[in-house]
């Protein structure tokens, strides 16, 4: 019997785990004025309830982090860092996916590929593993697992389904000989999950991932799903996220009731100095303890997103982190982001 468990990320929490930006990176020597105040926005609302995890490039690196969290007010109690030479920052997609395994929690080491080769992946893939090296997370075990997976490609209830899309998934540079039910089964068996919700329409303009769902669509909780939309018929989204939609409303939940949708409007249409639209939606949120962290862009509908939130997680604090320039280099805050669950199911 498979007694693994994959937990919502709404659940109880250990740390939030960033891989800080450096001048090897996409962002190049510029990060200290672009990218990096984004991270320490993110350090500082996650370090009020619960531990952050940072892996730094080298020891100067580290010591640059300390100082910069430092000289923002951001006490470093909560702050744990690492050293781990990287490729980019997107710790969603490199690093560990964690399960429940009976009363052990687990890192799972899944292969990553630079979303199907498209950029230089080899330093992020040991991630995890040096991570684990670290002894930062002794009490955890670690699996490496040989199956292509990206956290940010799925989405789940923590009660045994999964949301995921078949255009990420099912991209020949990822799984090129595997069927759905091959997939399927392996999610199975490496996550415990029960059931896939797949979808098949969605994709914004810019993403380099093949339609990540946590760029379109995500669980609020076992009985909700909160999805990107635009009813702006001129978008060139219109179509393939109203398809979207009516998957989503054909879907049933673990009782067979349908879910309850919630629209998050797409943000105005952002656009990199090339004039390539990017990809910027509310939908990449991330749970922490007692709070959720909400991208916010510079744009009208900033305010009415907060207020959404607010409204469906009043137990919870809601703060905004301004992504707009995280969405410069195709990811915004649940990208750049992974949650370690706590410890303990219990």
């Amino acid at each position: 019997m498979n007694n693994t468990r994959l937990p919502a990320e709404w659940e109880k929490q250990h740390a939030i785990l960033l891989t800080w930006p450096h001048e090897h990176g996409a962002w190049g020597k510029d990060y200290h004025d672009s990218i990096e105040p984004v991270f320490i926005e993110i350090t500082r609302a996650v370090v009020a309830t619960q531990t952050i995890i940072i892996g730094a490039f080298d020891a100067t690196h580290q010591n640059h982090i300390h100082t910069v969290l430092t000289a923002s007010g951001i006490q470093l109690a909560e702050v744990k860092t690492y050293i781990v030479p990287s490729d980019d920052v997107w710790a969603r997609d490199h690093g560990p996916i964690t399960v429940y395994q009976g009363d052990k929690s687990v890192l799972c080491d899944f292969q990553f590929t630079g979303w199907g080769e498209k950029y230089a992946y080899q330093l992020d893939d040991q991630i995890p593993s040096k991570l684990v090296a670290s002894g930062l997370l002794s009490n955890y075990g670690y699996q490496a697992i040989p199956f292509i997976l990206e956290g940010g490609a799925i989405d789940c209830d923590g009660q045994g389904t999964l949301l995921t899309t078949e255009q990420c998934l099912r991209t020949q540079a990822r799984h090129a000989d595997l069927t759905r039910e091959d997939i399927e089964a392996s999610l199975a068996t490496y996550l415990g999950i029960k059931r896939v919700l797949w979808l098949s329409d969605g994709q914004l303009a810019g993403d380099d991932t093949d339609g990540h769902v946590d760029t379109l669509a995500r669980f609020f909780d076992a009985n909700t799903i909160a999805y990107a939309s635009t009813d702006d018929e001129n978008d060139p989204h219109f179509a393939s996220l109203k398809a979207m939609e009516r998957t989503l409303q054909s879907f049933k939940n673990n009782v067979g009731e349908p879910y309850q949708l919630v629209k998050l409007p797409l943000p105005s249409a952002i656009y990199d100095a090339s004039g390539k639209r990017l990809p910027a939606t509310y939908a990449n949120f991330l749970f922490c303890d007692q709070q959720v962290l909400v991208p916010i862009y510079q744009d009208p509908k900033d305010e009415q997103i907060l207020a959404t939130f607010k409204a469906h997680f009043p137990d919870r604090k809601i703060v905004g982190i301004d992504c707009c320039h995280a969405i410069e280099q195709y990811g915004s805050l649940h990208c750049l982001t992974m949650q370690i669950p706590a410890f303990s199911q219990r």
